[in-house]
């Protein structure tokens, strides 16, 4: 029987090279976005790259296209710096894979890509067998001296960090960050069409701030507040919580009031309050409550 040896060095060479010809024969244009790291580059790429018509923004491991994540995940996730720019180059074989593929199926005109220096943005286009960058922008060109001051400060003292999507197209997947949206509104000029951007802050794990815990006791705490302000509900017996990579599953053991009504509705709507607002106030993902009515309070007649 014959055997095959297969050398994946040539193959990955020989892959980044048709990669390479393919990208070329549907002309993609490759754009850069340079500026030190926290100077708001993330704050300001939508509008960079909507005066040159490009809908497609590669920034931190993330293939953005029209304000939706269509493939990768953001470095920012990474537990430490370190991590984080080595996603961010995507260095890793899988990552390069993964935007490859997206890239051939949406064959776009044009690509931003973001990052600290020359260096990077030329290490990201070759990582990912882009054609070579026609046009550099640096962030002193769009950004004036104050502007790039503030951005540093707010980064140093709050750990803040922007990424150029709307929050509810990233929160599932930065369960255990804070994340705040913002929106930016500017006008282009008398006959230009306004620019609306929405993007999001987030505090990741990382952060000049430090780590933060959320305690299992802070969710027991807010569903009994929850369970005091609803109607139907007379006390909480049993609240037990798995956290399992910043999701969250709970089981919940309650006492319903006689007078209630359907038992079955107030239950329902009890579970997806205490998720609406365990969610809102953690900035975590809650995958399931279970609710279970373990008994009936009848009030004594002299009640």
């Amino acid at each position: 029987m014959a055997s095959f040896i297969i050398n994946y060095n040539n193959i990955n060479y020989a892959t980044e090279g048709v990669d390479k010809m393919l990208f070329e024969q549907h002309k993609l244009k490759v754009f850069a976005f340079v500026g030190p790291s926290g100077t708001g580059k993330s704050y300001r790429a939508q509008m960079v790259a909507n005066e040159r018509n490009i809908n497609y923004i590669i920034d931190d491991g993330l293939l953005i296209k029209d304000n939706e994540v269509i493939a990768g995940s953001s470095a920012k996730k990474a537990a430490t710096k370190i991590e984080t720019v080595k996603h961010a180059l995507f260095s890793k074989p899988e990552q390069q894979a993964e935007i490859k593929k997206i890239i051939r199926k949406y064959k776009p005109e044009s690509i931003l890509i973001l990052g600290t220096s020359d260096n990077m943005v030329q290490k990201i286009a070759e990582n990912l067998g882009f054609p070579k960058i026609i046009e550099t922008i640096y962030i002193d060109q769009v950004a004036t001296e104050e502007e790039m001051q503030t951005a540093r400060r707010i980064r140093q003292t709050e750990g803040k960090h922007v990424i150029p999507v709307p929050t509810f197209a990233i929160k599932k997947d930065f369960s255990g960050y804070l994340l705040d949206p913002l929106q930016i509104f500017k006008s282009k000029g008398r006959d230009e069409k306004p620019y609306i951007s929405e993007k999001s802050i987030i505090r990741p794990t990382f952060s000049y701030l430090g780590n933060f815990t959320i305690s299992d006791n802070v969710f027991r705490q807010i569903i009994e507040y929850l369970a005091v302000r609803t109607d139907g509900i007379h006390k909480i017996v049993k609240v037990r919580t798995i956290n399992d990579d910043s999701i969250i599953r709970i089981y919940i053991e309650i006492v319903v009031n006689y007078n209630c009504g359907n038992i079955v509705n107030t239950l329902n709507l009890f579970r997806e309050k205490c998720k609406k607002e365990i969610e809102n106030l953690t900035a975590m993902n809650v995958d399931y409550i279970d609710v279970t009515a373990k008994g009936i309070y009848i009030p004594q007649n002299n009640e």
